[in-house]
């Protein structure tokens, strides 16, 4: 069984509502020299699946294809 770690985020000129919210509270809270505040989703799969698999898992829910890039990390045995 190998355990996926997956990763989705706004593709770049996508406008982030939880990221610019969590920019701005910092701003508020004195934290200068902020730049950019990013959040997205963090999945972790355990399957008898191989990477294609978790793609196509991708594709078809985990990420929305048109606004969201996703990143595939696989860690191994689970």
């Amino acid at each position: 069984m190998a355990r996926y770690e997956v990763y989705v985020t706004y593709k770049q000129g996508i406008f982030d509502p939880p990221g610019a919210t969590a920019e701005r509270a910092l701003a508020n809270l004195g934290y200068e020299g902020i730049e950019s505040v990013k959040i997205g989703k963090y999945i972790q799969i355990e399957a008898d699946a191989g990477l294609e698999t978790v793609r196509e898992m991708c594709e078809r829910l985990l990420a929305n294809p048109v606004i969201e890039d996703y990143r595939i990390v696989t860690e191994g045995e689970a």
